[in-house]
């Protein structure tokens, strides 16, 4: 097992912050593997790549010897997480959360270790708590204090509905801790709430308090809002290697050194070369190949990564993209179809004209052919391609 000083350095990489630094440091000089959970609530089928910053932590404490613990919330994901929401979220239904889990399980182990990684859902041990165990655990927290959580109190100061299960779910979440006697619990920044009442439930049910590690939420391909498959900004872990490459390619270049941080798994070092090498004058989308082909072979595999600029549609007649891909920014109030983007953005003469060349299947975007049913969302950004010659970055902002 490595030193304190080296499990520390990796530990630390890209986190935002550690809780309490002194109590894992205790922790690590005992020299026994620690249990390191995280919890992810199946609430869609498939995950992007702003999900797998905790699960790159997650086989970074795999590495270093630890026990990691894969926390499927199906009970929490049937009452849903109110962190960052101004409205009550819908819950899941049993169904639609068992579902969801499977695919999950699938796709996190493209990242962790089968062998070292245990799989858990919370409703091993929620199901079983009785009426007078929920009210214990109810009874260890005050409504004042749960009012103290930025989105609650946001909403009551506005006159939002607060549902009352709502409350349970910061304290089902601490409860997990509990039940799986967890020593360290990863989170993005939006869970600090429910992860230090991880730690306060702990110390109300006897235990010693877990250390917390906050990891912040990846910016989406627009570099603004945090990666959502709802704002269209997002990299899905699934998508073909060719638009996934693409992606990542035409990625605005102030990006790449926070993906290269929270995604890639090169040393900082080799990262700090790379950035040195920018600085000297190497082309930015050179550095950013790298980071692709490393994305798409985790996912696809090494095959996959070696061919991605050919599936991704990039072919053309001297064999590569365009060096320089001239970026256009267009300001709307909503979203804009295909045809609209094409006129605006000056790769067409006119409406006529988009029309025909989607007619024809001569439009990609990121590298897959679409047609007129395409619609640009606010907030996004894509390398759009018209005919043969014609290429921009495209980028949607909100008026």
């Amino acid at each position: 097992m490595k030193s304190v000083e080296e499990q520390l350095a990796l530990i630390k990489r890209g986190a935002d912050e550690l809780l309490v630094e002194s109590e894992l440091i205790t922790k690590l000089e005992k020299g026994t593997p620690l249990r390191i959970k995280a919890g992810f609530d199946p609430t869609a089928p498939d995950l992007h790549l702003g999900h797998t910053v905790l699960i790159n932590k997650l086989r970074q404490f795999q590495e270093l010897g630890h026990q990691v613990i894969f926390l499927i919330g199906d009970f929490t994901g049937m009452i849903g997480d109110p962190s960052g929401k101004s409205t009550t979220r819908p819950p899941l239904t049993r169904d639609q959360v068992l579902e969801n889990a499977e695919t999950y399980k699938a796709q996190v182990f493209k990242i962790l270790d089968p062998a070292k990684t245990e799989v858990a859902f919370n409703s091993a041990w929620m199901d079983k708590l009785t009426p007078a165990d929920f009210i214990r655990l109810a009874s260890q927290y005050t409504v004042a204090r749960m009012l103290e959580r930025d989105d609650f109190s946001k909403r009551y100061a506005t006159n939002q509905p607060i549902a009352i299960h709502e409350f349970l779910y910061p304290l089902v979440q601490g409860y997990d801790s509990v039940a799986l006697k967890a020593d360290v619990e990863l989170g993005g920044t939006d869970q600090k709430f429910n992860l230090l009442m991880g730690r306060e439930l702990q110390r109300a049910y006897g235990q010693e308090a877990q250390s917390i590690l906050t990891m912040p939420l990846l910016e989406g391909l627009d570099g603004v809002k945090k990666m959502s498959k709802s704002l269209g900004n997002y990299i899905g872990i699934q998508e073909a290697p060719g638009v996934m490459y693409n992606k990542i390619v035409s990625m605005p270049d102030s990006l790449m050194w926070r993906y290269f941080e929270l995604l890639s798994f090169r040393a900082m070092s080799e990262i700090e070369a790379f950035r040195h090498d920018v600085e000297a004058g190497a082309n930015p989308r050179d550095i950013k190949i790298k980071l692709a082909e490393e994305i798409v072979a985790r996912f696809h595999g090494e095959e996959a990564a070696a061919t991605a600029h050919r599936s991704a549609g990039n072919r053309m007649k001297d064999g590569e993209l365009p060096e320089e891909i001239p970026e256009v920014t267009l300001t709307t109030a909503e979203d804009m179809p295909v045809a609209a983007v094409l006129n605006r953005a000056g790769l067409v003469k006119n409406s006529a004209a988009a029309r025909d060349l989607l007619n024809a299947g001569s439009v990609k975007v990121d590298g897959e052919v679409v047609d007129r049913s395409f619609v640009f969302k606010l907030g996004t950004t894509h390398v759009c391609q018209a005919g043969k010659k014609a290429f921009a970055r495209i980028v949607i902002k909100a008026e």
